[in-house]
């Protein structure tokens, strides 16, 4: 062997050496700390949300300061990158919780994140595992903490008990049980429920378009024609960007004591070919179709994608379920009925009847609900018809139709 020959193998050995060492070393390091790949920020009238992603779980540390109020959060085994350097970025001027955020390495494996405050707030801290398109998730929700939180283990349905925005009729004993005559005493009450919302965008179509949004627009049009009406008042469980869980928004039907629920989607298929608009109601034994049951699966996996800590159980009396669900259903299926076929006239129908399904957001065991898929946002057609605000007018005029049509062949009455 030439001294070529060995010294060309002696390097070759090293550089194999070197590369294995420094692919441990990288190994070893990754799972030593975290990276910080997204932050956003939400910001609502209800609660300001704070959402960092990372490659691995995050290790913190939250705690409180005053003059001015701050809130700081410690991030350890992360370095500071330009993700987290773009975070104060994300701080728009309107949010109603967060005057400006700072961040900083404050020692070697330590990222010190500092909120300065608008107002005293009741933070509320917990991870969220990889779900759908989202990594690990740190999510940090900030709560106004006027009025005593009592339920500190739910903060949403707190605010929902010291609601004082003039959603709650404060008139009405929350006692007093529904009689059947609600249409001739009270307005009669529409809850409005666009799904999703804040961190879950729902189905996204070829062009970007988010479910969120459009069912947004579509309830806000059908909130105005409803509000039109004689005797009858519309809520909605949203009106902005924000993520509401699905019990919550039950509880807030059955706070404002509302007649009818009806929860607006715009989903998608696996398929492009899939089209149509479909109405679906509850099932508490089973799907009527593989459709329905895959549209539930994917419904309730909401609260996992949006991030839930906490349940609404306590404003949902389960022992009402086997007294009036079966009824409830059977109203369901009527209304329905009357919405799908008016939906049939201004667009291709999925399915020519109601399907049903276990949908955890219609199960308010006292009101008849819904849920409305408008049409498929991942069919490149119907995509840019939810975009146009003639077909989102259309398809609010359609559901008021149904709704009144239901009313007119005595639905409430016969509740009663």
């Amino acid at each position: 062997m030439t001294d070529d020959t060995h010294n060309l193998g002696r390097r070759r050995l090293l550089q194999t050496v070197a590369a294995s060492w420094i692919l441990s070393v990288s190994k070893v390091g990754f799972a030593a700390s975290s990276q910080v790949i997204a932050v956003r920020i939400w910001p609502s009238s209800t609660y300001t949300r704070i959402t960092l992603e990372s490659s691995t779980p995050l290790k913190y540390k939250q705690f409180l300061l005053s003059d001015p109020p701050r809130v700081v959060v410690d991030i350890e085994d992360v370095h500071l990158n330009s993700v987290l350097k773009g975070l104060g970025e994300k701080v728009q001027q309107s949010d109603p919780y967060i005057r400006q955020a700072r961040v900083g390495q404050f020692d070697t494996k330590t990222v010190r994140l500092v909120f300065e405050l608008k107002r005293v707030i009741n933070p509320h801290v917990f991870t969220l595992k990889p779900v759908a398109e989202f990594h690990n998730r740190l999510v940090l929700d900030l709560y106004p903490q006027e009025g005593e939180i009592s339920a500190q283990d739910d903060p949403l349905l707190a605010l929902l008990e010291d609601y004082n925005r003039g959603d709650v009729a404060r008139t009405l004993s929350p006692e007093k049980a529904k009689d059947g005559q609600a249409g001739r005493s009270r307005p009669l009450v529409i809850m409005l429920d666009p799904g999703h919302g804040g961190e879950d965008p729902g189905a996204i179509g070829k062009y970007k378009t988010r479910e969120k949004d459009v069912v947004l627009q579509i309830g806000r049009r059908l909130q105005k024609l409803i509000m039109r009406e004689p005797n009858m008042k519309a809520h909605m469980t949203r009106n902005e960007d924000v993520f509401i869980p699905l019990k919550v928004r039950v509880a807030k039907a059955r706070k404002l004591r509302a007649d009818l629920f009806i929860s607006i989607h715009a989903d998608a298929f696996t398929s492009r070919a899939a089209k149509g608009s479909s109405v679906f109601a509850l099932s508490t034994k089973g799907a009527t179709s593989s459709a329905a049951r895959f549209l539930a699966q994917t419904q309730n996996e909401s609260d996992l994608i949006g991030g839930v800590s906490k349940s609404g159980d306590r404003y949902l009396d389960h022992t009402m379920f086997d007294l009036v669900q079966t009824a409830t259903i059977s109203d369901s299926l009527k209304f329905g009925k009357e919405v799908l076929t008016r939906m049939g006239r201004i667009n291709h129908l999925h399915k020519n009847k109601v399907d049903q399904a276990g949908f955890a957001v219609l199960k308010a065991p006292d009101i008849p609900s819904i849920l409305v898929e408008t049409a498929f946002i991942s069919n490149i057609s119907e995509e840019k018809k939810l975009r146009t605000a003639h077909f989102q007018q259309q398809v609010a005029e359609s559901i008021l139709a149904g709704i009144k049509a239901y009313f007119a062949e005595g639905g409430m009455l016969a509740r009663g």
